[in-house]
């Protein structure tokens, strides 16, 4: 009985080792057959170190091809603490070129990793001065920089991107993924302790750069506008200053001001309208950077995304009397107005409980809804508003785009800040017909002045045209959407004559420009709370008045002193347009009047000594 168990039980155990033995093979056989690649690419990746190529940024070009944003070459500075062979001697030298804390290198340079990034958008020349010291351990790396060619121009619509080139405000991060383009990367062979081989070749995966966009802003434009917005800015020591220029026919953007502007080459260095008209700076004054250096980060970010901010679309305001247009409008389209109807303003209207004032204390006693729109008064529109009533107001606003965005291309739009509609009573239609109780942003104004003037199309704003890849070839036709007929052309045609009206005769008449038909609408608006003083002036003005090809918008934001919008906001704009609308290629056209006015000008000029 012994030797037959001990027989069996060797026998078993034989079994059990043929069978292991079986297994492994079978094992073994998965593993480099049928896994082969697999296990292949994983021991290559252990000898393999890559590193990524940044992919040059697609460039965003004016409507005429002049570069808005475009790419520096600069280089990335890394460490690979398995190679250095003299720490000391790195540590030292990267502190000296690149200008950096001797205790945040070191901390790189022993951070025992793969690959450990010292600092990037390092400028060429930089880069060269350590490539010559041929440090071990020590890589240098090829890259892009963002850069703008003209510094502030536009700061606010172009934007800006971050280290690692990806959008952060703007038009950069509305387009990022067609301007962003693929990176690429350089596979380097390694020995089991991470050492690089020399003689072994490299393998490159070249990057693919980004797509170019051209945009419809012009660079000419887009500096008269800038240049008139900064000198009323200084002039009246404002708060910011903003002006919009569109085509009204097809929404193209040609410019958007928003002053101060910043520097989009140094986008984090904080930039205040004082600053621009301070005159002198005291020495126990704190300086800028004390100024900065005193905030905690929370209160210097807030003020960074307030400098960054686009009023023109990210902010909402009172609108005031250029509002006056949009319920003219409304009552035209609904037959409760005609032009020769008249109105008596004794100063004021009593509302329920409220007597609501006319900016001219008098009163402008019997007039026309004409005359009413060219003298601005708020009698005459609370009558209107009052004969509109609420139901049909509302659907004259929507039909305008004043309870939706704009859909402008550019990120965080806001929206309308409106009451509901079963909420407004007497008081609040009364305010709302000339331009109080509601909030809008610019755009969304201009955008509905636009079908006012248009012949009754709702249209886009925009700033991107088409894209086209590096070859050159078009690859994406920018298309938006287009309302037709909102209003009646009849209604659009009335409105035109009223508001050329108002700059040839009314309020609106320092908004006249020699040998050009110009229309438009004034506002003073006060802003919240009410009696602390600081007002909105404002113009929305059109040219030619009979058939449109450029509409723009100017708000200057608390100004100190004379504040109303047809003495200060109407003069600006036909400042632009004098320079602007001759630019476009719009000729003059003088009345006898202008060109009388025009010699006895030259023959007084003639008489001066």
């Amino acid at each position: 009985m012994p030797k037959t168990y001990t027989r069996k039980k060797i026998f078993a155990i034989t079994l059990l080792i043929v069978l292991a033995l079986c297994l492994l093979v079978v094992r073994l056989g998965y593993l480099m057959i049928a896994r082969s690649e697999y296990y292949l690419q994983k021991a290559e990746d252990l000898h393999e170190r890559e590193r990524s190529i940044k992919a040059k940024r697609g460039i965003l070009y004016d409507r005429n091809g002049v570069e808005l944003a475009g790419n520096k070459p600069v280089c990335s500075i890394s460490v690979i603490h398995s190679q250095i062979t003299d720490e000391e001697q790195v540590v030292k030298a990267l502190c000296s070129v690149l200008s950096m804390d001797e205790e945040t290198i070191r901390k790189k340079v022993q951070a025992n990793t793969m690959r450990e990034k010292i600092k990037s958008n390092v400028e060429k020349e930089t880069a060269d001065t350590l490539r010559d010291m041929q440090l071990d351990g020590v890589m240098i790396d090829e890259d892009y920089k963002r850069y703008y060619p003209f510094d502030s121009l536009a700061s606010k619509v172009i934007g800006f991107t971050g280290s690692d080139n990806q959008g952060i405000v703007g038009l950069e991060v509305t387009y990022d993924s067609l301007l962003a383009g693929t990176p690429g990367s350089i596979l380097t062979l390694t020995d089991a302790y991470g050492m690089e081989l020399e003689n072994e070749a490299e393998s490159r995966l070249e990057p693919v750069a980004g797509n170019n966009i051209y945009i419809s802003i012009d660079v000419n434009i887009q500096k008269y506008a800038e240049q008139a917005a900064m000198k009323v800015l200084k002039a009246k020591q404002a708060k910011r200053v903003s002006v919009v220029l569109m085509n009204p026919q097809n929404g193209e953007i040609y410019a958007m001001v928003n002053v101060p502007e910043y520097n989009l080459n140094d986008p984090y260095t904080l930039v205040r309208a004082e600053d621009y008209y301070v005159k002198g700076v005291q020495e126990e004054e704190e300086t800028e950077s004390q100024r900065t250096d005193n905030m905690t980060q929370q209160e210097k970010q807030d003020a960074l995304n307030n400098m960054w901010r686009n009023f023109c679309i990210n902010d909402t305001y009172e609108p005031g009397s250029t509002f006056k247009m949009i319920t003219a409008t409304a009552a035209l389209e609904e037959g409760v107005v005609r032009v020769s109807d008249t109105f008596n303003c004794p100063g004021y209207r009593i509302i329920e409980d409220r007597k609501i004032r006319c900016h001219k204390v008098g009163g402008h006693g019997t007039e026309t809804f004409r005359e009413g729109i060219m003298n601005s008064c708020n009698p005459v529109f609370m009558d209107v508003g009052a004969r509109v009533g609420v139901s049909n107001m509302y659907k004259n606003y929507r039909k305008l785009g004043l309870f939706e965005k704009t859909g402008v291309d550019l990120p965080g739009e806001a929206s309308s800040i409106m009451h509901k509609e079963e909420n407004v009573q007497a008081v609040e239609l009364a305010t709302m017909s000339f331009g109080q109780s509601f909030q809008i942003t610019p755009m969304q104004l201009l955008r509905a002045a636009s079908a006012v003037v248009n012949g009754g199309n709702l249209v886009t704003p925009h700033f991107a045209m088409y894209a086209v890849n590096q070859e050159g070839k078009t690859i994406e036709t920018f298309t938006y959407p287009e309302q037709k007929q909102v209003i009646q052309s009849s209604t659009s045609e009335t409105m035109k004559e009223l508001l050329e009206a108002v700059v040839a005769e009314g309020s609106g008449n320092k908004g006249q420009v020699s040998g050009y038909r110009i229309g438009g609408k004034t506002a003073t608006s006060e802003k919240l709370p009410r009696g602390n003083g600081k007002y909105i002036s404002s113009f929305v003005g059109f040219a030619p008045a009979d058939n449109p090809q450029i509409i723009g918008i100017i708000l200057i934001d608390e100004p100190e002193g004379t504040y109303y919008g047809g003495t200060i906001a109407a003069p600006v704009m036909a400042e632009l347009y004098s320079n602007i609308l001759p630019y476009m290629g719009m000729e003059a056209e003088y009345s006898e009047e202008e060109l009388q006015k025009s010699v006895i000008s030259v023959e007084f000029e003639d008489t001066v000594e």
